[in-house]
């Protein structure tokens, strides 16, 4: 008879993509890395193009090198960035935080859309999004108000109360087109024409879905869009973010945090501020340039991967772990808190537990498995299908079994750490 590891490598030995996992640095060839993806492994071309870039770069070619590909790198970074978007390449660029862009864009859409006041998101939303909402609201003081729609289940997304929501006032619709805590995957087609329907502006935001997720910004006619690279991108800690704008709707929004980079001609450094033509206008700053140029080699591993592999994987690793989860982890007290459709779910799965936090923190000190903690009781099971294995799927299932079956969780406190 076949037991669970055997089928785990029998799985690993058929993957088109096994290769690519030699392509990280894996310091612990013991530990599953399932974190939730909030910061990816490291790939060895970006350990050697951070040599390059403060050997080389920095330390022989000094401001030289701002001639010699620097000042493009928000551009080049960008435009492969679309390529896994669904997008042009003249319609993505790296720029900020996801905050922030997400600060440019919003605004930017509400100015245009003079005389609606209306903005909606949903309760899945994440938190720092809606943060960034509610200050923009206050800061316009223009009588805009924000209107969180909520998840009946805290699961999916409430897609019908949004676009029930939906009238001739709303400006803005902002959403994570992959939910943090539950993976739920918007239909981002079908609520981005229903949100043209009534007139309004859509922003996605697509942390959760970048390298990991199918992204058809220009089949859905999608208007704007936000995310992050250090997850699924794998573009390092503190990395970079893009932000997306359709290009008809480039020459219609300014960038409310103008700044030199955005300048048509920044080394006239004239007093009066104009645009630059395209995407470029929503710079602002001097780019982080090793940062920045540091996610470009995790593109290039996705692009040569292939999103449409990478996806077929991801969904295969998910529905093996939802079959773990079913017949060793469900008797246990575990809860599946994700969609169980594969159309509906990103790539990872959260699994509930009333000792969550303590199984979480047994997971990671005593078993080996790094996940990753998401309140109340979520413990988020992160799959990047470009290096994680069916036999690290199967070795997280069977840890989190002797959690429980063990004790081995009674040994921590609810005491939440700083960082979950």
């Amino acid at each position: 008879m076949t037991t669970h590891l055997e089928q785990a490598y029998a799985l690993d030995a058929a993957d088109p993509l096994a290769r690519f996992r030699a392509r990280f640095v894996n310091a612990e060839p013991d530990l599953i890395y399932l974190d939730g993806n909030s910061l990816g492994r490291l790939p060895h071309d970006s350990a050697m193009l951070a040599h390059d870039l403060t050997a080389r770069q920095w330390g022989e070619r000094l401001i030289r090198s701002w001639n010699e590909g620097w000042f493009t790198l928000p551009e080049r970074v960008g435009g492969k960035l679309a390529q896994l978007l669904g997008a042009q390449t003249d319609e993505v660029i790296v720029a900020d935080s996801t905050s922030v862009n997400l600060f440019k864009l919003a605004v930017a859409a509400l100015r245009h859309q003079r005389g609606r006041t209306r903005i909606l998101t949903d309760d899945l939303n994440f938190p720092s999004d809606v943060y960034i909402l509610q200050g923009i609201v206050e800061m316009l003081d223009a009588g805009h108000r924000l209107e969180i729609i909520r998840s009946e289940d805290g699961v999916h997304g409430p897609v019908e109360a949004l676009l029930a929501a939906l009238d001739e006032d709303v400006a803005l619709v902002v959403l994570s087109h992959t939910v943090f805590k539950s993976g739920y995957l918007y239909d981002m087609a079908a609520v981005t024409a229903a949100i043209h329907a009534a007139g309004a502006l859509v922003l996605w935001d697509l942390s959760h879905s970048v390298g990991s997720a199918p992204v058809e910004l220009n089949a859905a006619d999608a208007d704007l869009a936000i995310g992050c690279t250090y997850k699924y991108v794998n573009g390092g800690p503190g990395a970079p973010a893009f932000l997306y704008v359709r290009r008809d709707l480039q020459p219609l929004l300014r960038n409310p945090i103008s700044g030199w980079m955005g300048q048509h001609n920044p080394f006239d450094f004239t007093l009066e501020y104009a645009a630059e033509l395209g995407l470029r206008h929503f710079l602002t700053g001097t780019p982080a340039v090793l940062s920045l140029a540091l996610i470009e080699p995790g593109v290039d591993l996705l692009l040569e991967a292939s999103m449409n592999a990478l996806r077929a994987k991801s969904i295969r690793q998910s529905e093996y772990l939802i079959a773990l989860w079913e017949e060793m982890l469900a008797p246990l007290g575990y809860m599946l808190k994700s969609p169980r459709q594969a159309e509906q779910r990103g790539s990872h799965i959260s699994l509930g537990h009333a000792e969550g936090w303590r199984i979480n923190q047994a997971l990671i000190r005593d078993l080996n498995v790094l996940p990753d903690f998401r309140a109340p009781d979520n413990i988020r099971l992160g799959i990047a299908p470009i290096y994680t294995t069916f036999t690290d799927v199967y070795t997280a299932a069977e840890q989190m079994r002797r959690a429980v079956e063990e004790r081995i969780y009674a040994r921590y406190s609810d005491q939440r750490a700083a960082v979950t």
